[in-house]
Order: structure tokens, then sequence, then C-alpha cells
């Protein structure tokens, strides 16, 4: 082997083992800096995500979400195997058209949300200690990526949950 042969062949080895690490612990910074979820066949998440486009969220997602407020752009999506804060129930599309307002997009995640909550949770949300919250439209949002998605969201008021609250009857 010559010089150059040698260190060609030492920067293989090393290239080689740089991406096999990459590859066994990557997958979850990879995530982190794309803002993508590491997701099974069934779309459910397999890895935490604490930098998900918030986008991204979908119905069955568990989410650590209790310190977010106002607009955001992304979401700590986890396993719903692991200690989370809420848990994405229900998708609602909004109509096509010009932005209706804040008032307007809010009235219909509360009616929305609630009126979806007794056939996730199994009693009506007047009779439930859950809370709902939801993401919806930004004006800004609506009008540059024509987002109409209500996401709505249940809790346990400052109980982390571990499983799905799906049929929880409470």
């Amino acid at each position: 082997m010559t010089r150059i042969t040698r260190y060609r062949a030492r920067a293989l080895a090393m290239t080689t083992i740089a991406a096999a690490a990459l590859l066994l612990c990557g997958c979850s910074v990879v995530n982190q800096l794309t803002g993508t979820t590491q997701r099974d066949a069934s779309g459910t998440p397999t890895a935490a995500n604490s930098n998900a486009d918030v986008f991204s969220i979908k119905v069955g997602d568990c989410l650590n979400d209790a310190s977010a407020q106002g607009t955001v752009t992304t979401a700590p999506i986890v396993p719903c195997s692991q200690p989370h804060d809420s848990e994405a129930y229900k998708s609602i599309t909004m109509a096509a058209g010009k932005f209706p307002g804040d008032a307007a997009v809010k009235d219909q995640a509360d009616t929305g949300c609630a009126d979806a909550f007794a056939a996730f949770i199994g009693i009506s949300y007047a009779d439930s200690s859950l809370k709902i919250s939801y993401y919806f439209p930004t004006e800004t949002s609506w009008n540059t990526r024509g987002d109409r998605q209500i996401m709505c969201t249940v809790y346990d008021d400052g109980v982390k949950t571990t499983g799905t609250l799906k049929g929880a009857a409470r």
C-alpha cells in the first residue's frame, strides 16, 4: 500500500464508523433537527421529538405541551407509552375561504372538540374531569400555508398520563 492508499483506507474506515454511529443513534438527532417524527408502519411515533413541526401532529399522537402558549411552530411529540401531558384525539378541517377571524376559529374549535370528546373518552365533556385544548389556524398560517386544521387534544390537568385516554370515561 502506498501512503495515499493508507490515508484513503483510514478515511474510508472512519467514515464508515461515523455513518454506523449515526445510523445507531442518529435517527432521533435527525428528527430533532428536521422537525420530523420517527413513526412505525401504522404511523405511531416510536421516538420522542421535542422539536416536531406542529403541522405534523396526527390524531393519536401524545404531546408534552403543557407549557405551550401563544403561537407555536413546534410541538414535543412522544410515544404514548411515555409519560405525556396531552393526546390528540380529533382533527377538524375548516371550510376554505377567507380567514373567518380568531373568534370564529376558536368558536368552531370549542364546539367541534367538545362534540368529539364523548366519542373518544366515553362520557360527555360536561361530565368529565378531563380538559380539552386545541391547535388552530392563525391568520398567517391560513393565508401562507393554507392551514385549515383544528387539532383537538385532551389532558388531565397537572397530571402526566401514560398510555391513551381513549375510553377513559372519566
